[in-house]
């Protein structure tokens, strides 16, 4: 049962990540399968999305308070995300990139 739930937690992360970054899918992938740092940031990430589809389910006195804590939240580990991958991706050489200048 534990096992299914780090499962769909991961699925839920990866989902998460992807929709916000789809260029970078293939080092999301990568990233979750060797990082516990960018798996619990993404799963945070996804835990924080749940939270801010749900604040109207919450009171009306507590949703507008709700909303903008989440809201940050998500922003925040929406940041955090998209420097771990673009500092990834900027460290991995360029192989097999296609040349843009000609050869001289």
């Amino acid at each position: 049962m534990e096992r299914e739930d780090r499962s769909h937690n991961k699925t839920r992360a990866v989902s998460a990540a992807v929709r916000r970054f789809p260029q970078f899918e293939l080092t999301v992938h990568r990233l979750m399968d060797r990082s516990e740092t960018f798996r619990d940031m993404c799963e945070e990430l996804a835990d924080a999305e749940l939270a801010l589809s749900r604040v109207e389910e919450l009171p009306t006195a507590l949703r507008e308070a709700r909303r903008s804590e989440w809201q940050e939240l998500v922003d925040r580990l929406t940041g955090e995300v998209g420097a771990v991958l673009n500092a990834d991706v900027a460290r991995i050489p360029a192989i097999g990139r296609i040349r843009t200048t000609p050869k001289k």
